[in-house]
């Protein structure tokens, strides 16, 4: 049994799985998932089962992003219920197993869609839009779950999420700026007329925090059908309609800058327009105040481009999994930086 890959000891874990009963078949053996910026993702799987884990980085850690504990819960409590999720095998949340935290799912097939040739591969303009009902259709199944009835009541404060997302992006860009940063300005006047604009929070909802396609998967033959939804590290209990907008805005061709080669920015995908359209008809909600959610969301994802770039700048990206680390790369997504805050107040003009 080898047990050399970086943050993933295989003989403990096994002894992990026997000692709560889970059935193995033949040598257990792993594999780092390519493709992450985050938690560290393995497959690990032996002659009869494969499973999917994830712990945080080897360094680097943020705790409010890398919770396992957090990721294995929300998927627990949403198992049977209308959004597909992977069957939860086992969490730690300690560093007994591992040396860190680590939670672990049933292996779900599919396929997963990151780059445009991915999403040009399903099919013609009909299966891609079809698709996108579909994954629009999930995230309303989500905010309509009542967090009560399955267990996450606690998950978060039902109230006064919003200007926890103002305050907490605004203290984040304090963190990531350089010195005499020439987009400073700019994003304090964004994040000021952000803090006076902030509505009364449409309703409370389990919230994913991160959606867009390649965070599913998608059935192997049929892409309007979603297998699970992945990638639960920014869930939390919030306002529905922050969870469509960063969806939307992720759409932006700005997003190509962030995501190299995004599907979710391609001309293939519907609008941003047309997918909030799509968001209020499947959760028939109404996008009141749209223009501040729009806002936050530029502001977002404007701050999470500050973010690489400053990973990559002190020549962390490795560490969490990033294959593509480099002050170079680094650079090329804080170009994104000024342009997202400029449409955020586009956006609140």
């Amino acid at each position: 049994m080898t047990s050399s890959l970086d943050g993933l000891d295989l003989g403990a874990l096994d002894k992990h799985l026997r000692s709560i009963g889970i059935q193995r078949t033949g040598e257990l053996q792993g594999q780092l998932i390519a493709g992450g910026r985050s938690n560290l993702t393995f497959l690990v799987f032996d002659d009869a089962s494969k499973w999917v884990l994830r712990r945080p980085p080897l360094h680097g850690l943020t705790p409010s992003a890398h919770d396992m504990a957090r990721e294995y819960k929300v998927v627990a409590a949403l198992e049977g219920t209308a959004v597909p999720v992977a069957h939860p095998v086992t969490m730690r949340n300690d560093d007994s197993v591992l040396g860190a935290p680590f939670q672990m799912v049933e292996f779900v097939p599919g396929r997963i869609v990151r780059h445009t040739a991915e999403l040009e591969a399903l099919g013609d303009q009909a299966t891609i839009e079809a698709c996108v009902d579909a994954l629009i259709k999930v995230l309303a199944d989500l905010h309509a779950v009542d967090p009560e009835s399955v267990g996450l009541g606690d998950f978060g404060k039902p109230t006064g999420y919003l200007e926890r997302q103002v305050r907490r992006w605004g203290g984040q860009w304090d963190l990531v700026k350089t010195e005499d940063d020439a987009r400073d300005a700019d994003v304090k006047l964004l994040h000021a007329k952000l803090g006076d604009a902030i509505p009364e929070q449409s309703r409370s909802a389990i919230v994913h925090g991160d959606y867009r396609i390649d965070n599913a998967m998608l059935d192997a033959t049929d892409a309007t059908k979603v297998r699970a939804v992945l990638d639960w590290e920014m869930s939390t209990l919030g306002d529905p309609l922050s969870d469509a907008a960063l969806m939307c805005v992720y759409r932006h061709p700005m997003f190509d800058m962030v995501h190299a080669d995004a599907a979710w920015a391609s001309p293939q995908i519907p609008s941003a327009d047309d997918l909030a359209h799509k968001y209020s008809v499947a959760a028939d909600l109404p996008l009141a105040h749209w223009d501040f959610y729009m806002a936050l969301a530029y502001f977002k994802l404007a701050i999470i481009a500050a973010g690489i770039q400053f990973r990559d700048r002190m020549g962390s990206g490795a560490a969490s999994g990033d294959q593509r680390q480099g002050t170079e790369y680094g650079d090329k997504v804080g170009e994104a930086v000024a342009p997202l805050i400029a449409m955020g107040l586009t956006a609140l003009s």
